[in-house]
């Protein structure tokens, strides 16, 4: 009997039971009944309690968890067994393919395991209002999808190149544009105004180049550049700045190749950028890549490391001797300007002089005697034949002699 009941309690039906029990209305509690000391009123409780239940079954089997009761008193409308607690369905219907109770089925759509499969598969849980969960999450993955593949925005340093499957279409300019989602439209945006650089030697390390002396020379340089035709520079090369590098490289030694070592360290240096920059333009236009380059720079040109401080003497003295150069040629500068002031002096004095001969003349002179008897000593004798009764000589030595300084009392200090 104890093995019985422990299998009743195991049973499905046994459970649904337990949950409708549940559901029915709360009675008053009542004192507990002594049923030691009345065993037939406990008896007749009990029974009334299972008519109870059962009378709610009768009433309610049209919403209750075992479905409607419309075919006769088996309890139940489906085909694959009675739907009475209290009774195990037959022999022949108990196999794994047969329907399930229906407080079974709500157990496995809570858990998620019923039916095909449950969560967001077919007959899983249902958002509310009746739609799947997962149309909500597609909605909204697909709204940003196409958010972001049409609606594009253009700085006003860049410019966008649409290609429509593969192909280019056009070049948007500075603002918003819309257009077809990703893959019919695929929008690609470049930067037109930024400048690149790039620095030769990478890391460092030496960059030996041949002159056109046959002497070796070390460079360190770099070149700048930025993107004039953002169509070009995308569909016409494959990797742009491995190109720049390669063309800027070969620019350098052809540049080099065709001056001397000491035209690269020295005067020539600019000169050689310049040509580089010729050379390198010229090749990105053959290649059609749509690369500007802005310029060149040669930040340090050394020879070999073994003649090093011969060429440093030697350019030293090259920049002094380009110094005295320079300072003869002002010297030179000052003294014509000079000379031709001089000359302009004379033109004008002579024009004078020919308008009035005789009172230039006189002029000249006394200026002239004005400039040399200013700076000599002098005695003036104003009446002519008159025989000086000083001794001049003695005069004029005193007058050269300096005045004797007074000497300082020392009694005083004595």
């Amino acid at each position: 009997m104890a093995s019985d009941v422990s299998l009743a309690a195991t049973t499905p039906a046994f459970a649904e039971a337990q949950l409708i029990r549940t559901r029915l209305p709360n009675k008053p509690r009542v004192a507990p009944v002594n049923r030691r000391a009345d065993p037939y009123k406990g008896l007749m409780s009990i029974f009334s309690g299972w008519i109870a239940r059962a009378s709610v079954l009768r009433n309610d089997n049209a919403k209750g968890p075992w479905g409607s009761g419309g075919n006769g008193g088996s309890g139940g409308g489906d085909e694959g067994g009675p739907r009475n607690p209290w009774q195990f369905p037959p022999e022949g219907k108990r196999g794994r393919g047969g329907n399930a109770t229906s407080l079974e089925d709500f157990l496995k759509r809570t858990r998620g395991n019923g039916g095909g499969g449950g969560g967001f598969g077919g007959g899983g849980f249902e958002a509310p209002g009746g739609k799947k969960v997962w149309i909500f999450g597609a909605l909204a993955v697909l709204a940003a999808f196409l958010a972001f593949t049409m609606f594009h925005r253009v700085g006003p340093q860049e410019r966008a190149v649409v290609s429509s499957l593969g192909k280019y279409s056009r070049t948007l300019n500075p603002g918003i544009h819309f257009t077809l989602p990703a893959p019919f439209n695929t929008v690609r945006v470049v930067d037109v105004t930024g400048i690149r650089n790039e620095d030769f030697p990478q890391g460092g390390g030496e960059n030996l180049v041949l002159t056109g002396d046959q002497n070796i020379v070390d460079l360190a340089y770099s070149m700048r550049w930025n993107i004039a035709d953002p169509e070009s520079y995308l569909f016409q090369i494959a990797n742009p700045e491995s190109t720049v590098r390669a063309v800027a490289e070969s620019s350098m030694r052809a540049a080099v190749a065709s001056v001397t070592l000491d035209e690269i360290i020295g005067a020539g240096r600019s000169a050689t950028e310049v040509r580089v920059q010729q050379f390198a333009q010229q090749m990105l236009d053959e290649y059609n890549s749509g690369i500007q380059i802005q310029g060149v720079a040669i930040r340090t040109a050394n020879p070999p490391a073994a003649v090093d401080e011969a060429f440093k003497a030697v350019t030293a003295s090259q920049q002094a001797a380009q110094a005295n150069l320079n300072q003869a040629r002002a010297y030179a500068q000052q003294i014509i300007a000079r000379s031709q002031g001089d000359a302009a002096s004379f033109d004008q004095i002579y024009e004078q002089y020919r308008l009035a001969p005789a009172v230039t003349r006189q002029r000249i002179y006394y200026e002239t005697m004005e400039e040399i008897l200013a700076k000599s000593n002098k005695t003036i004798v104003e009446t002519p034949g008159v025989t000086p009764y000083l001794p001049l000589p003695a005069v004029r030595g005193q007058q050269a002699q300096p005045a004797p300084q007074p000497q300082a009392a020392t009694g005083a200090a004595q």
